[in-house]
Order: structure tokens, then C-alpha cells, then sequence
């Protein structure tokens, strides 16, 4: 078996009060994202940051790294669109919300707490490289049915022309990347500084699936987007390698990506079953 890389070995013992502000964080985000109580949303943010330099020092930089992120998120809603003045708002407050955290680690706090490692030197295993044909398989088989049934396709862009598909194609790659950028490599990861594999997974994945809720992925989406998430955290965790995850990820939303504009022109795109 081989050796996990380094930046996801068990983190040092954590004060158990620890756990308290961290779920307080990712309540947060579900306040925010989920049932936009902006309000109640921000104060509990700012309660737990806070609860967080009582318990620890380094847990407090980290949670509010990942809080200013989440913060920085809720100033804008990410409500799927291909409108060019909020496919432009959407894309900048994404990419502030991982930018400024690095920054902060960086600059202010003197550290390379997020990192980014595409490649970590080892190979991916049959059963990494079979889950990699067997995602967008599963995809194919479930997205069209998730989307028809529920009626949830609605939540995304009608798609009127060709310059729309063009512009709602790059936006569902960008937002599939800056998932794996920022729940990923930025939450899951300084989370997993201080907790173990499965407690961090769950935390940053009430944050991945409160956001996705927001972006379209309702009625049931849950049921599939919560797996995901923590299938997402759990293989990078295994690799330590971001190229991995991200290729799972964009794999998915090529058939995302498919099956919206399938349910929005019934009879475009003639691969699916429903």
C-alpha cells in the first residue's frame, strides 16, 4: 500500500472544543448559501471566528481563512447565469474568495497553509483510474433523470442561442475548478490541519452542498451533490493530488453541462435514456 503524501498525514490532537467554532463555520455557510439568511448567517460566522481564538490560535487563523472565503462568497448570489454582467460578477467574487485567503496565508500570516499540488509524484492506482471512467458514466445515468424529474434544470440559463451555450459551457468548467480550489484544497485541507479525515470531510461538505444548493442543485440534489463532496475530500485525501480531483470534477460537469441543455432542447443532444 502506499504512503500517504505529507499534507494529509493525521493532524497533532486538537482541543475538543475545537469541534464547536468549526461547525459554527460551516453552519454558517448554510445559513448563507442554503436559506440566504444573510443576518443570522454572518453573525454566527463572526461568533465562531471568534469562539475559535478562545480555543486556539492556529485553528483560529485557519477558520478565518476559510471564513473570509465563505464571507467574501455571500456578497454576490451565485444563482447560475450567462447574463455577461453576472457571468463577469460571479467569476470575479470566486476567484476573490480563493485569492484573498492565499493572500492573507501568504502575506500576513507568514505560511503556505494552502497549497495547491497538482502533481504529487505518484501514480493513481486501477481502481483511482477506473473511478475515472465510471464517474461520467454514472453521470450520464442519473444527472438527465435528476434534472427532468425534478424540474431543477430550471434553475440554470435557458440557453437561447449559441454564444449562451458557449458562455454557460466555460461557466460550469470555471465553477467546477473553483470547486476543487476552494472546498478542496482551501477548506477541506486547513480543516484536515486539525481534524481528523472524516470530521473535516463532513464539515467541508455541509459548505460544498450549501453553495451548490444555491447555485441550482435543489429538490433532491443533496442526495447526490453530499456524496460527491465527500467522495471529493476523501480522494484528495488519498492522492494528495488536486490534478486528480479535478479531473473527476470536470468529467462530471461535461455531463452536467450535457444534461441541462439536453432538458432545455429536448431532442439536441440524443445520448440519454430519459
Amino acid at each position: 500500500m502506499r504512503s500517504l503524501p505529507t499534507a494529509v498525514h493525521d493532524p497533532p490532537p486538537t482541543p475538543r472544543l475545537a469541534l464547536l467554532p468549526a461547525l459554527g463555520v460551516s453552519a454558517s455557510a448554510f445559513l448563507l448559501f442554503a436559506l440566504q439568511l444573510g443576518g443570522w448567517g454572518h453573525a454566527l460566522l463572526a461568533l465562531s471566528l471568534l469562539g475559535a481564538v478562545l480555543v486556539s490560535r492556529e485553528l483560529a487563523k485557519d477558520l478565518a481563512l476559510i471564513g473570509l472565503g465563505i464571507a467574501i462568497v455571500s456578497t454576490t448570489s451565485v444563482v447560475a447565469s450567462v447574463d455577461w454582467d453576472r457571468f463577469v460578477t460571479i467569476g470575479a467574487v470566486l476567484l476573490l474568495a480563493v485569492a484573498a485567503p492565499v493572500l492573507v496565508d501568504r502575506l500576513l500570516l507568514r505560511r503556505r497553509a494552502i497549497r495547491f499540488p497538482l502533481r504529487t509524484g505518484q501514480g493513481w492506482t486501477r481502481l483511482e483510474k477506473g473511478y475515472i471512467v465510471a464517474v461520467p458514466f454514472l453521470g450520464w445515468l442519473i444527472l438527465p433523470f435528476y434534472f427532468l424529474t425534478s424540474g431543477v434544470y430550471r434553475n440554470w440559463p435557458h440557453l437561447a442561442d449559441g454564444a449562451e451555450v458557449g458562455r454557460f459551457f466555460v461557466g460550469v468548467n470555471f465553477v467546477g475548478t473553483w470547486d476543487e480550489l476552494f472546498f478542496i484544497c482551501l477548506c477541506f485541507a486547513l480543516l484536515r490541519r486539525h481534524f481528523g479525515l472524516w470530521t473535516a470531510n463532513l464539515l467541508q461538505a455541509v459548505i460544498f452542498v450549501s453553495f451548490l444548493w444555491e447555485l441550482g442543485y435543489q429538490a433532491w440534489g443533496p442526495l447526490l451533490t453530499a456524496p460527491f463532496a465527500l467522495l471529493q475530500g476523501w480522494l484528495f485525501d488519498r492522492t494528495g493530488s488536486l490534478l486528480y480531483v479535478l479531473i473527476v470534477h470536470l468529467l462530471f460537469d461535461v455531463v452536467v453541462f450535457l444534461a441541462i441543455v439536453h432538458a432545455r432542447h429536448p431532442g439536441a443532444i440524443g445520448i440519454f435514456l430519459v
